[in-house]
C-alpha cells in the first residue's frame, strides 16, 4: 500500500496509525538527508597548513569560507601560535581545530636557511601526526586540503590512505610559476646565478613572464644557485611539481590580477581555483551572512592603540611601515630606515616587533639618536604588532612600506594603498617586481637600504608621484572588490570549488 501511495505522491497525513507515523519519520529523515547533501554539511574537509604565520593566516581564511558554506572543516594547527580559536568555533559551528605539539620547530623561520630547516623538519616529523588525524575521520572524510609547502608529504599520505587531495598555495602565483619553471631556466642557461652575476640581467625564457624579471627579481631561493642554497631551491621546485599529484590547486589570487599566469598554470594543472584575495573574499561573504559576526584570526597579539593615533592624523598623511612576522633587520638597517622616515618629514606608523632586529649589541641597541627620538614623538607611532587590515583601510594611511609578503601585498592592493617594497626572502622579491613594473602600484627598493633612498621613495609615493600611484591602486582595488562580489571571477571560482568538494563527497558515498 505504501508503495502505491508513494508512487502517487500522497502525503503522509492521509495515512493513519503506526504506519502513518513511520512514513512521517521516514520522510522527515529523507528531507534532512537531502538538505544535508545540498548545503554541504555532509562533506568533511581537513586543512593542513604549513606552520609559517603567513601560510596559517591565509589558509585559516579559506577554512572560514568553507565553513560559511556549511562544510565541516577541521583545521590542523600547532600549539605555539596565538589565535582565538574558541571565538572562531563559536562563529563557525562547523569549523573545528586539531592541535598537535610543535616539537619539530623550536625557532620561527627568519630566512631561506631556517625555512629550509622547517621544510625538512615537517617532512621528517609531521607525517605520523597528519596520518593519525586523517585516520580518526576516515571513512567520512571527503578530502584533504594541504599546503603546497609540504606537497610531497601530503600526497604520500593521501595516496596511502586513499583520500582525495587538493593543494593550496599561500605564495604568489608568479613565485609558484617561477619555481615550477626553474628546470626551463636551467635548460636555457638562464640559471644558475653565480656569486659575481650581474643581478640586473634580464630573464627571457620564463613562460608568461618573458623579459619582465631580472635575476634579482627571482624568488630568493634562486640566488647563489651554485652554493649552499642549491638544496633549498631543489626542494621548493620539487614541491611545486609534486602538486601535479593533487586533484586540484587553490590559489590566493584573482583573474584580473594574474590572468596571464593563470592561463600558463592551467596548461599544467587542469583544475585550478583562483579564489583570492581571501581576506577580502571572506569579508564580502561574511557581510552577506547575517548570522556570522566578525571574529579575530590573528596569530599575533595586536596593539589597537595605533588606530586611535591614526584617528587624529590628517587624510592620507601617514606611511605605514611593517616588515611582517618573519623579516629581520640589522641595527644598521634599522637606523637607515629610521633616518629616512624622519628625514622625509612624513608621519609614520611603524610595526617594530621585539624580535625584528638581529645581531644587536645589548649595550647600544636601546640608544636611539636624540633627533630620531624627538621626531618620532612628533610625527611617529611605534607598536609591536598592528591590526593590519584595519590600518590599511584607515583614511589617514597614504602609503605602505612593506616586505612584500603575499598577504601584505594583497591587503594593500585591496585597500588601494600604494606600496614601497623592501623584500626580504622567498616570494617577496618577485612580488615587489610585479608591484612596481607590472601592476604599477608603487616602487621597488630591493637590495638597497639607504636613508637617502628611503627618504626619496617616501616622498615620491606620498607627494611627487602620488596621483599616479593612487589612480593605479584605486583601480586595482576596484577590480579586487569586483572579483569577490556576486558574479565576480573569484566569487564564481569559490562556488565551483564548493561544488567540486561536494561532488567528491557524492562520489565517496557511491563507493
Amino acid at each position: 500500500m505504501l508503495q502505491i501511495l508513494r508512487r502517487f505522491d500522497v502525503g503522509p497525513l492521509k495515512i493513519h496509525g503506526k504506519e502513518g507515523s513511520r512514513v512521517v519519520v521516514r520522510q522527515k529523515k529523507m528531507k534532512k538527508e537531502k538538505k544535508h547533501e545540498a548545503d554541504g554539511s555532509g562533506c568533511h574537509v581537513v586543512l593542513f597548513p604549513c606552520s609559517l604565520k603567513g601560510n596559517l593566516n591565509s589558509m585559516l581564511k579559506l577554512a572560514q569560507l568553507l565553513a560559511l558554506h556549511h562544510l565541516h572543516v577541521t583545521f590542523v594547527n600547532t600549539n605555539h601560535h596565538f589565535c582565538d580559536f574558541q571565538a572562531l568555533s563559536q562563529t563557525y559551528p562547523t569549523l573545528h581545530f586539531k592541535t598537535f605539539p610543535h616539537a619539530f620547530l623550536h625557532n620561527p623561520p627568519s630566512g631561506d636557511h631556517s625555512t629550509a630547516e622547517l621544510y625538512s623538519s615537517m617532512n621528517s616529523h609531521a607525517k605520523p601526526l597528519l596520518t593519525h588525524i586523517l585516520l580518526s575521520h576516515n571513512p567520512t572524510l571527503t578530502c584533504l586540503i594541504a599546503d603546497g609547502f609540504v606537497a610531497a608529504l601530503s600526497a604520500e599520505v593521501a595516496d596511502q590512505l586513499g583520500i582525495p587531495l587538493i593543494h593550496f598555495r599561500a605564495i604568489s602565483v608568479s613565485s609558484f610559476w617561477a619555481l615550477f619553471c626553474a628546470p626551463i631556466l636551467f635548460q636555457s642557461k638562464q640559471l644558475p646565478i653565480t656569486g659575481d652575476e650581474d643581478m640586473d640581467r634580464i630573464i627571457t625564457t620564463l613562460p608568461g613572464m618573458e623579459n619582465t624579471l631580472r635575476c634579482r627579481d627571482l624568488p630568493s631561493f634562486f640566488r647563489g644557485t651554485q652554493s649552499h642554497l642549491v638544496n633549498p631551491l631543489k626542494s621548493m621546485v620539487h614541491e611545486c611539481h609534486q602538486s601535479l599529484r593533487a586533484q586540484a590547486l587553490i590559489l590566493n589570487t584573482f583573474e584580473e590580477l594574474d590572468g596571464p599566469l593563470l592561463s600558463q598554470i592551467r596548461l599544467k594543472f587542469p583544475k585550478v581555483f583562483a579564489v583570492g584575495p581571501l581576506h577580502s573574499h571572506l569579508n564580502s561573504r561574511r557581510e552577506c551572512d547575517a548570522k556570522t559576526t566578525p571574529s579575530t584570526s590573528s596569530f599575533s597579539e595586536v596593539d589597537t592603540s595605533c588606530l586611535t593615533w591614526l584617528d587624529s592624523q590628517p587624510l592620507k598623511s601617514v606611511i605605514y611601515v611593517s616588515f611582517g612576522s618573519i623579516a629581520t633587520v640589522t641595527r644598521e638597517e634599522l637606523m637607515e630606515f629610521w633616518h629616512g622616515l624622519v628625514n622625509s618629514k612624513k608621519r609614520f606608523l611603524w610595526v617594530m616587533r621585539p624580535d625584528m632586529v638581529v645581531g644587536k649589541d645589548e649595550d647600544s641597541h636601546d640608544r636611539v639618536p636624540p633627533e630620531l627620538e624627538e621626531a618620532t614623538k612628533e610625527r611617529g607611532f611605534i607598536v609591536g604588532w598592528a591590526p593590519q587590515e584595519e590600518v590599511l583601510a584607515h583614511k589617514a594611511v597614504g602609503a605602505f612600506l612593506t616586505h612584500s609578503g603575499w598577504n601584505s601585498t594583497l591587503e594593500s592592493l585591496v585597500a588601494g594603498v600604494p606600496m614601497i617594497c623592501w623584500p626580504f626572502f622567498a616570494d617577496q622579491q618577485i612580488n615587489s617586481r610585479f608591484v612596481s613594473e607590472v601592476w604599477k602600484l608603487g616602487l621597488d627598493m630591493k637590495d638597497v637600504c639607504d636613508r637617502h633612498v628611503v627618504e626619496k621613495m617616501v616622498n615620491d609615493v606620498m607627494v611627487h608621484r602620488r596621483d599616479e600611484f593612487v589612480r593605479s591602486a584605486q583601480e586595482m582595488a576596484r577590480l579586487a572588490h569586483k572579483s569577490v562580489s556576486p558574479g565576480g571571477s573569484s566569487y564564481s571560482s569559490l562556488d565551483d570549488l564548493i561544488q567540486y568538494i561536494k561532488s567528491i563527497g557524492q562520489e565517496n558515498n557511491k563507493n
